[in-house]
């Protein structure tokens, strides 16, 4: 588990849905903490540790942005009361949150990447052990100094 990215997306997240939810509905703080630590949690697991790695960057945004629609709708009508429609502010802050999920992704394939360079190299124990023939200045027969001019 990626705890930066995690908390990349967690900070991320907070920004959007205290902006968006914070600033049309009467909601507590709390409430809108817990909104963004669930849909947090719901959007790494599901499209950043299951879809990204099998499907790519594409794929995964657009899915990100289905479970953050569907996510934020949820919840949002679950813990805020209020008589107007939660649905058009999840459109919102789920099309917000869809514009960041690029960069993060990026990160998340460049951050396995360098993981899986590094863990092949530890891995793998088999060393190679490379033979050569020395080449010394002295003449083995008579440990003096080899007359390596062919004139004398």
């Amino acid at each position: 588990m990626n705890y930066k990215a995690l908390g990349i997306k967690l900070i991320i997240n907070i920004i959007v849905v205290f902006s968006i939810f914070g600033i049309f509905y009467d909601a507590s703080l709390l409430n809108l903490f817990w909104i963004s630590i669930l849909s947090t949690l719901l959007a790494y697991f599901i499209g950043d540790r299951i879809l990204l790695p099998r499907f790519g960057n594409t794929i995964a945004t657009i899915a990100d942005f289905g479970l953050a629609f569907i996510s934020l709708a949820a919840l949002g009508s679950i813990l805020i009361q209020t008589d107007m429609p939660i649905v058009l502010a999840a459109l919102f802050a789920a099309f917000f949150l869809a514009l960041t999920e690029p960069f993060l992704h990026t990160y998340l394939i460049e951050k396995s990447k360098t993981e899986k360079r590094h863990t092949s190299r530890t891995a793998n124990r088999r060393f190679q052990t490379e033979f050569g023939e020395e080449t010394s200045t002295l003449d083995r027969t008579k440990n003096k100094p080899a007359n390596r001019d062919p004139r004398k």
